[in-house]
């Protein structure tokens, strides 16, 4: 009897023990089934077994207590070890795949959780927000860096204890809801790089205990609330790259705790509000881009604890006449576009602690001061002034230098030789400038170097050699005086090659092809021989690929279609014979143009202008930025070549075409009615070939159409009428044709010309051909003889009166 006491006495503890000391067994098999969700989430959905840190969770079993797994803490009271807080970010590996927001289910069944953080796991879906009422204890929610869709559920604003939440990089929608004003706990909100629009709700003034409010990156409009003066804890308040309009209220100094308050890219109209001299605890300052006017006020310069002071890109003016002397220290200024005029101002050599510094787009003179050279800085940007003279080599001992922006000034000289030195560097722009001579060898010594524009100079001699290991992605020598072999001695790494305007020849080498992440190679303007080679089309990653105005020849290849990425093709001005292969219609990126481009630019957090890629656009040749361009525009340009045969209708599937030129050719035949299916046209030049036929119907169609140009062929018959074809009216576009009439060139048409280019709007090209094949075989007779002659002296007969003269005519 002792001993089953005893034994019953020993259970009893021991389930006393696991319960006072062990996680809850629900919680834990909650756990257990998440992992398990996940697991099975992740390995279905992706090509290898690695998805998932396997590593990170393997202590998560049935056997041992949950209190004790990684990522898992539990309630320290020895009476109660329920999980109270989960650090559940970054489960998958560098190659993550999408996780379906069901597979969180589990853990919402765990009420006891304050903390919960589930953010970098490509979680997709619409945030679950009724399973996440559930957890009304939750102080601090953490879901950032993920694909939630979606608006923000109203649940989530009803979570009365929490304190912390972010949701910032989602995909999340709709408006910010009236609701926010319920968290009275909250001191930190962040929803930034979303997608939500509408106003920033009055109601944020409500959050009284807020100490950082960060909506930055999404589509807010109207104005910066008043409400948000009654946040008076408030520290940070980041609304940049927003809509946002009207003024800053005028009293915003009267939070004197902020140490930030950013309101960059926006579209903020007045002046800046002089209350803001009151924020005695003001380290951040950014209102750069906006709409903002009047005198940059000196007193800025007095403020004790300003850091960062961002002004640029606004309607602001810079008082050259003030006499400036800071009490701050500063780290970074931009005052871009503020009207500097003369030299570099000499009391920023005052700010020793000055790591960014941005006085591009104004009016500065002289040369590159000694003691800027000497100040270690980070960021330059100096570009777009009128600076003069050489670059000091002292600049280049610096260690801190990682961008370099000094394009368009009037800098002469040799490049330094020491300037690699500067090891720290990543972007390096010295474009547009007189510089001369050779690169410097040691530029190669720049292992972090990312960019290299040394583009629109009149440097010359050979590339030095880069290290094929090496990160370089953009190289742009373009517009120079380089001559030889086209270089090919950089970066496997390289993604935008433009060389073009300089003296390279001989033929295209088969190296090119090692540069196996390449989308940009831009070679026009140079003295290129040879064939276009077949192993181009091995070159898979190509976006963009310009030839143009070289001395090219032989056909082109019909494997250019494996370029399934490309969206800009151009070989005019070259020697190209033979036919246009009909496999150029299956450019698929041509056919449907991505609206992203990849580029270096986009690791930056400023703008930066390279590479413009030069075309034969809408009759002129004109200069691109591919920054822009490649994003929005895809064209196809063959002209001036020695082409032959007919326009391959295949042509007509490229429908995400801009800009269509195939001018100064051989070209004969009729033009495909299938160019009419080129919905995205802008601009089309069949110009200067032997095309005969008339201009089909199909044009009518063509909706974004803004130049057209058939002249110098064989065409005859009506222009169409209709659409954009209306406002196709210069004569010179139809110039040196055989027999074109319509209203666009003031030339009548003949009556029976007339009739056979009428048809319904709406009828498929199909149709329309069969249509006028049974027209041109009715029998006239005398009785439309006479009638055609009788409607010569009235053009301006109604559409109306035309088809009903017709319908008697066919009776």
């Amino acid at each position: 009897m002792t001993k089953t006491c005893l034994l019953l006495f020993s259970l009893g503890f021991l389930s006393f023990f696991r319960a006072a000391f062990c996680c809850p067994n629900d919680q834990k098999q909650a756990l257990l089934k998440f992992k398990s969700a996940f697991l099975k989430n992740t390995v279905v959905n992706s090509s290898s077994s690695d998805g998932f840190f396997s590593n990170e969770l393997e202590d998560w079993n049935s056997t041992s207590d949950c209190c004790s797994w990684d990522r898992v803490i539990c309630d320290s009271r020895p009476n109660s070890r329920a999980v109270i807080a989960l650090y559940l970010d970054s489960l998958q590996s560098f190659e993550p795949v999408a996780v379906r927001s069901s597979v969180l289910a589990p853990l919402f069944g765990i009420k006891s959780l304050r903390m919960l953080i589930l953010s970098s796991n490509h979680i997709q879906g619409q945030i679950p927000g009724e399973e996440l009422a559930n957890l009304g204890n939750l102080v601090h929610l953490d879901l950032t860096q993920n694909n939630f869709t979606g608006p923000i559920p109203p649940q989530v604003f009803h979570l009365r204890h929490l304190k912390y939440l972010d949701l910032s990089g989602n995909l999340l929608t709709g408006v910010f809801i009236p609701e926010v004003g319920y968290l009275q706990e909250l001191t930190t909100l962040k929803l930034d790089d979303n997608l939500i629009g509408g106003n920033v709700p009055a109601e944020i003034g409500n959050l009284t205990k807020i100490q950082e409010l960060s909506l930055r990156n999404n589509h807010f409009s109207g104005g910066i609330p008043v409400s948000v003066l009654n946040l008076k804890g408030l520290q940070v308040l980041d609304l940049r790259g927003n809509l946002l309009s009207q003024q800053i209220p005028t009293e915003i100094g009267s939070l004197s705790n902020l140490s930030t308050l950013a309101l960059s890219k926006n579209k903020l109209t007045g002046v800046i509000p002089s209350s803001i001299k009151n924020m005695t605890k003001l380290e951040t300052l950014k209102l750069d881009n906006n709409i903002l006017i009047g005198e940059i006020p000196s007193w800025l310069f007095n403020m004790k604890a300003l850091k960062n002071l961002f002004l640029g890109k606004n309607g602001l003016k810079w008082n050259n006449d003030a006499k400036i002397v800071p009490r701050c220290m500063l780290s970074g200024l931009s005052l871009q576009s503020c009207g500097l005029v003369g030299p570099i101002p000499g009391w920023i050599s005052s700010q020793r602690s000055l790591d960014y510094l941005d006085l591009s787009k104004n009016q500065l003179v002289g040369t590159f001061p000694l003691w800027l050279a000497e100040m270690e800085l980070g960021t330059v940007i100096l570009s777009n002034n009128n600076l003069t003279g050489s670059l000091p080599p002292s600049f280049f001992h610096s260690r801190s230098l990682s961008l370099l922006d000094l394009s368009r000034n009037r800098f002469s000289g040799e490049l330094p030789e020491n300037m690699g030195n500067a090891t720290a560097i990543m972007i390096l722009i010295l474009s547009e400038n007189s510089f001369f001579g050779k690169i410097p060898r040691s530029i190669t010594n720049i292992y972090r170097l990312l960019l290299l524009d040394l583009s629109k100079n009149r440097l010359s001699g050979t590339i030095p050699v880069f290290d094929p290991t090496s990160f370089l992605a953009n190289v742009d020598l373009s517009s120079n005086s380089f001559s030889g072999e086209v270089p090919l001695t950089f970066s496997q790494e390289t993604r935008i090659l433009s060389l073009w305007g300089n003296n390279f020849t001989g033929s295209l080498a088969r190296n090119l092809t090692n540069f196996d992440m390449l989308e940009h190679l831009d070679l026009h303007d140079n003295r290129i021989t040879g064939e276009l080679p077949n192993f181009i089309s091995e070159m898979s990653t190509l976006r963009s690929l310009n030839l143009r105005n070289n001395s090219l020849q032989g056909s082109i290849p019909c494997s250019i279609s494996n370029l399934t990425n490309l969206q800009i093709l151009d070989l005019s001005h070259n020697s190209f014979t033979g036919s246009i292969p009909a496999e150029v219609g299956n450019l698929v990126g041509m056919i449907e143009t991505p609206n992203t481009f990849s580029s270096i630019s986009s690791i930056f957090t400023f703008s930066i202008e390279y590479t413009d890629l030069i075309v034969n656009w809408k009759r002129s040749v004109q200069s691109m930025p591919s920054s822009a361009s490649i994003d929005i525009y895809s064209w196809l340009d063959l002209s001036k070549n020695h082409l032959s045969g007919e326009i391959p209708s295949s042509l007509g599937k490229l429908r995400g075409l801009k800009m269509l030129n195939i001018s100064y050719n051989g070209l004969k035949g009729e033009i495909p009615s299938t160019l009419g299916n080129l919905e995205s046209l802008e601009s089309i030049d069949l110009s200067h070939n032997s095309l005969s036929g008339s201009i089909p119907q199909s044009f009518r169609k063509l909706q974004q159409l803004t130049t057209l140009d058939v002249s110098n062929n064989h065409l005859k018959g009506k222009i169409p009428v209709g659409g954009q074809m209306d406002t196709m009216d210069d004569p010179a576009y139809y110039a040196n044709n055989s027999g074109l009439c319509g209203f666009q060139i003031q030339l009548h048409c003949p009556d029976n010309k007339s009739l056979q280019q009428t048809e319904p709007e709406d009828e498929s090209e199909e149709s329309w051909f069969a249509w006028e094949a049974m027209w041109i075989g009715l029998p006239f007779g005398f009785t439309a003889t006479t009638l055609a002659i009788f409607l010569t002296g009235f053009c301006e007969l109604t559409e109306q009166r035309r088809r009903l003269l017709r319908r008697q005519t066919r009776c």
